[in-house]
């Protein structure tokens, strides 16, 4: 049916597509592994949560508003990057409408 050269070369072909095929299945389950790491770290902090009686979950909220307030407050350029920022990227938008034909590697 097959000559034995062409059976040899499809068995090599395969064994390579195996290989292959393992070390991106490993690749894989290593970005999986890296994807997950601050779902887990999420995860605890949620049982932490659960943990904490109905009384101290209403205070820290506020407690954490308080807190997010006073350090925004003292660093300016934090504050200042958070209200530029909407105009940066609308300007940024503008250059890309009036300069079309400019695009960069990854974006093709």
């Amino acid at each position: 049916m097959y000559p034995a050269r062409e059976l040899s070369r499809l068995a090599a072909r395969k064994a390579t597509l195996v290989h292959d095929i393992a070390g991106r299945r490993a690749q894989c389950a290593t970005a999986a592994r890296q994807v997950t790491r601050p779902l887990a770290w999420l995860d605890r902090v949620m049982d932490l949560w659960r943990q904490c009686p109905p009384l101290a979950r209403v205070a820290a909220v506020p407690l954490a508003c308080l807190a997010l307030r006073a350090v925004v407050r003292r660093r300016r350029f934090i504050r200042a990057g958070l209200r530029w920022t909407p105009w940066l990227l609308g300007g940024l938008r503008v250059l890309r409408v009036v300069f079309p034909g400019r695009r960069t590697p990854a974006s093709t």
